[in-house]
């Protein structure tokens, strides 16, 4: 799998790679640091309960774990320094089964797009400039792989929102990385409207 070349134009080196089963350990490390058994993993928008059930017997560590072995794997983790530090959940919307059929955030239009729905950053690791490395290395991944255009569908709060739904992002933040508005959705996140934001890679 391909990865971002490594940049130095700050002090620290970054780098950017899928998610594959030799990184499992990684993307834990930023997500779930304690290894709760009951955590989420980052499988609310790909599986449903039937599919937790066949992939992973029920446990929601293990199809994820399985999902990695795919071809484009769910996503990638930013490094710092070597150093997993960042989550991003990104992949073709097709291959994501809940957004695909989502009603409240229905497709602009019939380009092939790659979706960012989940991003975050390791704790003790925020507010250092990880975010926008980890987008600018999620981009380049997904243009490696031949993606059009990147979408994410984040809210434009007025100030801090609740740190409960930060996954989903904020408009300044995708904007710093190149995106652009396009649209709007039914959906919402902390009682506001999600956003359909794009960056163009073609």
């Amino acid at each position: 799998m391909s990865a971002t070349a490594p940049t130095t134009e700050d002090q620290f080196e970054w780098e950017t790679h899928p998610v594959t089963p030799d990184r499992f350990e990684d993307f834990t490390d930023v997500i779930n640091v304690n290894r709760r058994d009951r955590h989420c993993w980052c499988l609310s928008h790909r599986l449903r309960a039937a599919q937790i059930e066949e992939l992973g017997g029920g446990e929601r560590e293990v199809a994820m774990r399985r999902l990695c072995e795919r071809e484009n794997p769910p996503g990638v983790v930013t490094y710092r320094d070597g150093v997993p530090v960042g989550w991003c959940s990104i992949g073709p919307r097709a291959e994501i089964p809940l957004l695909a059929a989502s009603k409240l955030m229905r497709p602009v239009d019939k380009v092939p797009v790659w979706s960012i729905i989940c991003v975050m950053v390791r704790s003790g690791h925020r507010r250092q400039g990880v975010t926008t490395r980890m987008l600018e290395g999620a981009v380049a991944y997904a243009a490696s792989r031949g993606a059009p255009a990147v979408e994410a569908h984040p809210v434009d709060p007025a100030g801090r929102m609740d740190l409960t739904m930060a996954f989903v992002g904020t408009r300044s933040m995708f904007e710093n990385v190149g995106f652009r508005v396009i649209g709007t959705t039914d959906a919402k996140a902390s009682r506001l409207p999600r956003l359909v934001m794009r960056r163009d890679l073609t």
